[in-house]
């Protein structure tokens, strides 16, 4: 490996640990049991990671959580965005989940349209 190389490992994993310790702006919550990841939840993972990575939104964290219960709405994602209420959505997939990074994390403005919940901390 070149100086270099280091470098970019070390920024890398300074900017993980960062937002670990907490120091995320938004949370994205997926829940990703065994019948959510039947349900699409993986796919759903995939594009927030490509999207927010694209974006290059650092200061956005993705976890994964278990089941949420609400069988019928699955996927579901819960956005917590620090100093505003939680949201939750529900019936993700691919293009709603392009809509949340765009209309929600970046822009600020909720998605209503598959909205289940606010407030649900």
């Amino acid at each position: 490996m070149k100086p270099e190389d280091l470098r970019r490992v070390r920024e890398e994993a300074a900017k993980d640990l960062s937002l670990r310790r907490g120091g995320a702006r938004v949370r994205v919550l997926i829940a990703m049991g065994t019948s959510a990841i039947a349900a699409g939840s993986r796919s759903v993972l995939d594009v927030f990671e490509k999207e927010i990575e694209a974006r290059g939104l650092d200061d956005v964290q993705i976890a994964q959580t278990g089941d949420r219960g609400l069988s019928c709405k699955k996927p579901i994602v819960e956005v917590r965005v620090v100093g505003e209420p939680s949201v939750l959505y529900g019936e993700m997939n691919s293009e709603k989940a392009q809509r949340v990074v765009a209309e929600h994390i970046v822009d600020g403005t909720p998605v209503s349209d598959f909205l289940i919940e606010t407030g649900c901390d």
